[in-house]
């Protein structure tokens, strides 16, 4: 239920206005706008009753990512984790500064913050919910890519990378990749098959 769809539409609007901006091209779109609609697309297929906090949530999730870039940290597992957190934090500034600009009140800002900032994965359902969609828009989406930028893997390194992807998903999620209803890669689905079994 939309409290505002008008305040709703202008926020969406927003995020997507950011999103436009970014320099990076996927599949003819800016990648991030892409990567934004993608992810309501997904929750419509997955969770269609959310709450508008995990819609808005969604949409915002990689809110202008490129303007944080990985090689602004180094290129080791601690400045990865470094990068990754910061990302949380950017994403979720930024998400609530255009909410308070489009007249969203705090209680609802601090919701959708919690969710994109990635706070209580498995305690708070609504942040639970948007890592759901991002991992099966993951799985759907960017999974071949990111085999191709990393054809050194071997197939234990795979195991673990789509074990931990699992791991992070709410029962709901997995039934609804084992019910079929998420595009798994041709190459990869006996691999991810092996991974969760």
């Amino acid at each position: 239920m939309i409290a505002d769809t008008k305040r709703f539409e202008a926020t969406f609007a927003a995020f997507d206005a950011a999103n436009a901006e970014d320099p990076n091209i996927d599949d003819g779109q800016p990648k991030e706008l892409l990567y934004a609609r993608r992810m309501s697309d997904m929750l419509t297929r997955f969770a269609p009753d959310a709450s508008e906090a995990v819609r808005l949530a969604v949409r915002a999730q990689h809110i202008q990512r490129w303007k944080t870039p990985r090689s602004n940290h180094p290129m080791d597992r601690q400045g990865y984790l470094q990068w990754r957190s910061g990302l949380y934090k950017f994403h979720a500034e930024t998400a609530g500064r255009i909410m308070r600009e489009t007249g969203y009140d705090e209680e609802m800002v601090g919701r959708v913050m919690a969710a994109v900032g990635k706070k209580g994965i498995k305690a708070n359902a609504e942040t639970q919910l948007l890592e759901d969609v991002t991992d099966l828009v993951f799985l759907e989406h960017y999974l071949t890519g990111f085999a191709a930028r990393h054809p050194d893997y071997d197939e234990a390194k795979w195991l673990e990378i789509l074990r931990k992807t699992w791991l992070k998903m709410s029962q709901a999620a997995r039934d609804f990749v084992l019910a079929g209803k998420v595009s798994l890669p041709d190459t990869l689905r006996p691999l991810i098959l092996k991974a969760v079994s």
